[in-house]
């Protein structure tokens, strides 16, 4: 059974309204957060590339990577969860995951079920809330994966049009 379903939610995946790269977040996260997620990466077997600038690299423990020097370039995990759904984690800190997802792929019940499954993973794993937010408009998420409900919900209402 599908969290959201896409006529109820496909405004809220249009990349000319929303922007086409909105901002996925785990607020209060900690560095067992981070680690807990490489970990469900590689348990999960999704397809991910680590790269340093343009160095691909092998994925060090979430303590190397949040440790690096402030000067240094910030690193990038790509996860596909799917072939055609790619999420992209940047580590700026240890207080938040966050990452973006691209609207040109999630387009459709199919994919948005993948979205939603990949949401809830995250969140189940580490017990915290997944945001998302407008594309520039952080603080203000328009779904999420909630944790008491166990599932993704809209935590925003369409504009009546």
């Amino acid at each position: 059974m599908s969290d959201l379903l896409w006529a109820d939610v496909a405004y809220f995946f249009d990349s000319d309204l929303m922007g086409a790269l909105p901002d996925a977040r785990v607020p209060d996260a900690s560095l067992e957060d981070w680690q807990a997620l490489l970990d469900l990466v590689a348990e999960r077997g999704w397809k991910y590339q680590y790269s340093e600038g343009e160095i691909v690299l092998p994925v060090p423990p979430a303590q190397t990577v949040l440790s690096r020097p402030a000067d240094a370039e910030c690193p990038e995990l790509r996860v596909w969860p799917s072939t055609d759904v790619l999420a992209i984690f940047r580590f700026h800190a240890a207080e938040e995951i966050d990452f973006d997802v691209d609207l040109r792929e999630l387009q459709g019940q199919e994919q948005l079920d993948v979205s939603c499954r990949f949401l809830r993973d995250i969140g189940r794993r580490l017990g915290k809330p997944v945001l998302m937010d407008p594309e520039g408009d952080y603080g203000h998420p328009v779904l999420g994966f909630e944790v008491e409900a166990d599932r993704v919900v809209l935590l925003a209402e369409p504009p009546l049009m």
